[in-house]
C-alpha cells in the first residue's frame, strides 16, 4: 500500500525535488542544480503520462547527465564570453611599475606606484640584494595585505 501511495503520488515528489534544486540553482548560480532540476522535470513529464517510477528514474537520471555534460558547458561558455577580464582592485597592482619614495630600510620602504598610490613597500625574496634607494623604479610582484612585494625594474643601459 505505501508503494502504491508513493507511486500515485509521484509528481508531488518530482516537483518537491525540482523546487530544491532551483533554490540550491539560485544560491550556487554554477548550472550544475538547474540542469539536474530541468531532468527531475523529465522524469514529472514522463509521470504524468504514465511512465512507471523506474522508468520517470531513468529519464530524469539520463536527461540530467546529459544536460550536465553538453548544456552545461555551452551555457558557460556563451555566458562568459562577453564578460569584462580585466583584474580590478589588488589584482591589477600586479605587474605595476612604481618608484620608490623612501629609501629601503631592511627591506623595506615605500613606493608610489603608477596608478598614483604610495604604499609601504618590501623587497620580494625574488630581489636580488641590491639595496633600492630613493627614485629607483621597482615592479609589484605580489600584494601581501596593505604592503607591496617589489622587485627592482630592469635596468636598460643606452
Amino acid at each position: 500500500m505505501p508503494a502504491d501511495l508513493f507511486t500515485n503520488f509521484a509528481w508531488i515528489f518530482w516537483a518537491a525535488l525540482i523546487l530544491i534544486f532551483v533554490i540550491v540553482e539560485v544560491v550556487t548560480v554554477d548550472f550544475t542544480f538547474l540542469m539536474i532540476a530541468v531532468g527531475s522535470l523529465g522524469g514529472l513529464l514522463s509521470g504524468l503520462l504514465g511512465a512507471p517510477l523506474w522508468l520517470q528514474i531513468l529519464i530524469a537520471g539520463v536527461l540530467s547527465v546529459v544536460l550536465l555534460f553538453v548544456v552545461r558547458p555551452a551555457l558557460k561558455r556563451a555566458l562568459s564570453r562577453g564578460s569584462d577580464q580585466t583584474p580590478t582592485n589588488v589584482a591589477a597592482l600586479v605587474g605595476i611599475g612604481g618608484t620608490v619614495t623612501t629609501e629601503f630600510v631592511d627591506g623595506q620602504g615605500h613606493a608610489r606606484l603608477a596608478n598614483g598610490e604610495t604604499w609601504t613597500a618590501k623587497l620580494s625574496r625574488l630581489a636580488d640584494d641590491r639595496p633600492l634607494e630613493v627614485g629607483d623604479t621597482v615592479v609589484v610582484t605580489a600584494i601581501d595585505g596593505a604592503t607591496a612585494l617589489v622587485v627592482p625594474a630592469e635596468r636598460t643601459t643606452e
